[in-house]
């Protein structure tokens, strides 16, 4: 399934996860465009890295499997991810292609017979001018199709969208709807569409979708009653958009929602009206099972780690992640920092500029309903420090506001008092490792200091504004333990974190922390070599979840932030009730 829960009751659809004909570029030995022989079979999804013989294969291979088609209906494939280019094939005519493995995709087919129809797969994984987001980096470019697939059949216009917005107002809670309708047929169709929220109705009336085009539909369901989505109470509902013909349902679609709202005061940020601070790690989607396709068993493991150490948040560094995780946030109420896809990537690359607005554009609009969502961000580490970096980011975040401003926006930069990019965030996020690059853990207070002074002056155009450390930590090996602490060792990272934690958990300038990172991964490309096991091995777990001797010391500094927030809002709703007992 590509979601934890079913989107649809009338239109039909199945999953395409299974056994599919397989065969890598090393195994061919004809030249034709497709494969004329398969000499594999490979499990969808999953990453080849897996398969024996192909642990470190970089290029193209095919997948193969069959589809039904109805007359009447046209084919739609959805695909949660593909690594990191899919070229769509059916009957042998290319219907479809996609870059950026992170990010869900679709592709429409219209006018196939009724019948079984071929399905062929192109993925590639490779590298060069193609190629401006998946580079050799920090983290692993895994090759296949990685994330679930889905058919479905859907009728001549269809529900291509819905994008729900919750908005408090004068204490009562409103939802503002979009629904998107597209016409695949070659003449115009009439529709009328209806969104139910348990036993609240918006009738969106009826409109005329020309053929080969797109409307939107617009409208606000007002006062409805219901619980707020937090991390302490993750309610969540189901919105259900249906799509009639006459008086027929002939389509719908189910979004799961939570009602809260994000906003930034001062140096805070507030979470329905309350001040909050995210406690929590960088996460990436690796497994040394896996590698990047991710069974959501293992998504959850990952999850009630963080949350038996008190955290209430993750960053989807630095790529937005499955949907399927997502999902699991929005059910035990992680917030998620998620960003499109980018990290220490060139602005000057010749695909740069439509493959960070694919990412961008996609991440927004498939991602738009999560909940737990509460912060878009984007360019990693990038160029912030030139007039012509900071025109990039200024595009790239005017596409996130532009496409959603109901949640701040920023972006995680490591480049100190250079920066020249922060007054176009909402809130300033900073990498830094002052325990790990810059010295060791007595270097980890002064450096916030100094890096707070800087922000609050006229000089970093970003005064007054939130701070989150996006990044901070050390270095750690399973089971390597010195008495005499040394980089490396288990012994090391404790004291690194443990200062770090001490530090920035209880500041009150920081609204969030966010440890680098929460397990060890897979490393590409020669720059990364010289890391030990070729991995990142910052983790606090293991590439196996094994938890190493830092994790109980987050487990305590988190615990105590948290005991530290409660305390806090329990003043205040006590100072709140003081106030109403004396208004009355």
């Amino acid at each position: 399934m590509i979601r934890t829960f079913l989107q649809h009751d009338v239109r039909w659809q199945q999953s395409l996860d299974g056994r599919w004909d397989f065969v890598p570029g090393c195994d061919r030995k004809d030249r034709t465009k497709l494969p004329k022989a398969y000499s594999r079979t490979i499990q969808v999804p999953s990453a080849w890295e897996q398969l024996p013989g192909l642990e470190n294969y970089r290029g193209k291979a095919w997948y193969r499997t069959t589809i039904p088609a109805v007359e009447g209906a046209a084919v739609r494939l959805v695909f949660g991810g593909v690594s990191h280019t899919g070229t769509v094939f059916v009957d042998g005519s290319k219907v479809g292609r996609h870059y950026d493995a992170f990010t869900p995709w679709d592709v429409l087919i219209s006018g196939l017979s009724a019948g079984m129809h071929e399905l062929v797969m192109e993925v590639d994984n490779t590298f060069g001018d193609h190629s401006a987001l998946h580079i050799e980096n920090d983290y692993y470019t895994y090759g296949g199709i990685t994330r679930p697939v889905e058919q479905q059949l859907v009728p001549s216009v269809y529900i291509d969208r819905v994008f729900a917005t919750p908005r408090k107002a004068k204490g009562k809670w409103n939802l503002d709807v979009r629904v998107r309708l597209k016409n695949w047929s070659n003449a115009p169709e009439k529709r009328h569409v209806m969104c139910l929220l348990g036993a609240f109705e918006l009738d969106l009336g009826a409109v005329t979708v020309k053929p080969g085009q797109e409307r939107l539909l617009k409208g606000t369901l007002r006062d409805v009653s219901v619980n707020p989505w937090s991390h302490d109470t993750p309610h969540l509902y189901e919105l259900e958009t249906l799509l009639f013909e006459s008086d027929e349902i002939v389509d719908d679609l189910i979004e799961r929602i939570g009602f809260r709202e994000i906003s930034v005061k001062g140096k805070k940020m507030l979470m329905n009206g309350t001040p909050f601070k995210l406690r929590g790690y960088n996460r990436h989607e690796d497994h040394p099972h896996y590698g990047s396709a991710i069974p959501v068993e293992a998504m959850a493991l990952d999850l009630e780690l963080m949350r038996d150490q008190g955290c209430n948040a993750v960053r989807t560094c630095h790529y937005p992640n499955d949907m399927r995780f997502l999902d699991l946030c929005d059910e035990l109420g992680f917030y998620v920092w998620e960003e499109s896809h980018a990290r220490s990537v060139k602005f000057t690359h010749p695909a740069f500029d439509e493959q960070i607005a694919g990412s961008t554009r996609e991440m927004l609009e498939w991602h738009f309903n999560h909940p737990s969502i509460v912060i878009w961000g984007c360019l990693n580490e990038c160029n912030s420090l030139t007039k012509e970096g900071k025109a990039v980011h200024r595009r790239i975040l005017k596409m996130l506001r532009d496409g959603d401003g109901s949640r701040p926006v920023t972006f995680a930069s490591n480049q100190r008092t250079k920066d020249i990019c922060l007054d176009l965030v909402d809130i300033v996020s900073w990498n830094i490792y002052d325990a790990w690059y810059a010295g060791g853990p007595d270097h980890v207070e002064p450096g916030l200091k100094q890096m707070l002074k800087w922000l609050h002056s006229d000089a970093s155009g970003a005064k007054g504004k939130p701070v989150i450390m996006s990044e901070f930590g050390a270095g750690g090996l399973y089971g390597v333990r010195q008495r005499q602490a040394s980089k490396w060792s288990e012994e090391y990272q404790v004291a690194c974190l443990d200062e770090s934690l001490r530090v920035y958990l209880n500041h009150p300038d920081v609204s969030g922390a966010f440890i680098w990172q929460f397990c060890d991964c897979r490393i590409t490309g020669k720059r990364w070599s010289d890391r030990p096991r070729t991995m990142n091995n910052k983790g606090v777990v293991d590439e196996y979840r094994r938890p190493k001797m830092a994790y109980d010391v987050v487990k305590r500094r988190m615990l105590e932030a948290v005991e530290v927030q409660q305390k806090a809002e329990s003043r205040t709703r006590g100072r709140q009730k003081e106030v109403d007992r004396k208004n009355r």
